[in-house]
């Protein structure tokens, strides 16, 4: 460890006293807790693996199906659709695809990450469900960009993506014309040549498990804050990274404070919180009032970091009666939160970690007809989107 890394320690403070900034007007309310009686509906099934979820202008929910060797259908879901509703087919990616992130463009297409034969690409498209049997076909908008799961927009409308599925914590950028995207820095590895990284092993005692693979996930989701701040979740360490890029796409935060890690890795100034109750954090996004709403997917749960950097949480699944496990729903392996009108949504791609592992309880299951599913929460929470 160097001695530029151990002081940038000392930092974070400085960054957490930085987000206190943001938002600390006086009324800020406390962030929302779902109710003690809290109900789930499953409004759509996915007979394919579904990881994204985004929302419309009319707080219509989008989710991209992966086609496990096909197309991959681009749905259309309503949240106030009820139990078991179908959906609508409006855009598919052609194979190969891998979806992973999508969210709407200032120019109201929908954008969506891992197109193309290597998975690096971002394809865009306009929504319609004019004809169903043809639904519409994203063309390529931007390459360069493998693994990437997270996507959000600036203001200026700069797209950028993370490379969850790399885990080397890379973040790109590309601008409004699309094209090539550039890297313009990453979160600091898991997985570096000492083997540093969280091993999957679940969180309760019932019976011992041998060590699998370690969570090398760093730069997962990505949302924009209230000040304009790039904000990355980092599931490896249950962790909010913030970053303020120049219109120029100037990183505008430390790097290069370690050697062992490339000169344009992050330093920890940059890191906003780091929490247990944000390990495995996935998707994010930021309501109204500033504050990041995170899928906690390893934990089963929704949790909330505030404007002042304080960790909440909203909801996790109640532990069952047997071995106190929470995997049996109603969120399995939650990958990313939405607020469509005040009502809380999320998708589950029931993956076999920790909370959700054995991943064979709840609606989803290996080898079953769902694979995936969204589910909103029944309960109208106070104001989470500041309404």
């Amino acid at each position: 460890m160097t001695k530029l890394w151990t002081a940038g320690l000392a930092l974070v403070a400085a960054a957490t006293a930085a987000w206190i900034g943001v938002g600390t007007a006086a009324g800020d309310r406390e962030p929302p807790v779902a109710p003690p009686d809290a109900t789930w509906t499953t409004v759509f099934r996915s007979p394919l693996a579904i990881e994204g979820l985004a929302t419309d202008a009319e707080d219509q929910l989008y989710v991209a199906q992966r086609g496990a060797g096909g197309d991959c259908p681009i749905v259309r879901i309503d949240p106030a659709g009820g139990d078991g509703q179908p959906g609508v087919v409006v855009g598919k990616v052609t194979a190969p695809c891998n979806p992973s992130g999508l969210v709407f463009g200032p120019d109201r297409r929908l954008y969506v990450t891992g197109a193309g034969s290597a998975g690096d690409q971002i394809a865009a498209l306009a929504p319609s469900d004019a004809d169903p049997a043809d639904p519409p076909v994203a063309s390529v908008f931007a390459t360069g960009m493998p693994g990437a799961n997270g996507v959000v927009f600036d203001s200026a409308g700069n797209l950028y993506g993370s490379d969850g599925g790399t885990n080397q914590g890379r973040v790109f950028r590309v601008g409004p014309a699309g094209g090539a995207a550039t890297e313009i820095f990453r979160v600091p590895s898991m997985t570096n040549s000492v083997g540093v990284g969280r091993q999957d092993q679940t969180v309760q005692p019932a019976a011992a498990r041998a060590p699998a693979a370690t969570q090398g996930i760093v730069a997962n989701g990505l949302a924009v804050g209230k000040d304009g701040a790039l904000l990355v979740a980092d599931t490896a360490r249950g962790a909010l990274w913030r970053v303020t890029v120049a219109r120029s796409g100037k990183v505008l935060a430390h790097t290069g404070c370690d050697l062992t890690f490339s000169k344009d890795t992050l330093c920890l100034d940059a890191l906003v919180v780091q929490h247990p109750a944000l390990e495995g954090a996935d998707g994010i996004t930021v309501d109204r009032r500033g504050n990041v709403w995170a899928d906690a997917n390893e934990r089963n749960a929704i949790v909330i970091v505030d404007r002042r950097g304080r960790v909440s949480e909203f909801f996790r699944n109640p532990a069952g009666a047997q071995d106190q496990l929470r995997n049996a729903g109603p969120l399995e392996f939650p990958t990313s939160p939405v607020l469509a009108g005040g009502t809380v949504c999320t998708t589950s791609s029931d993956g076999n970690r920790r909370d959700n592992s054995p991943n064979s309880a709840g609606e989803s299951a290996p080898g079953s007809a769902v694979l995936g599913k969204v589910s909103c929460l029944d309960q109208r929470v106070s104001d989470p989107d500041g309404h």
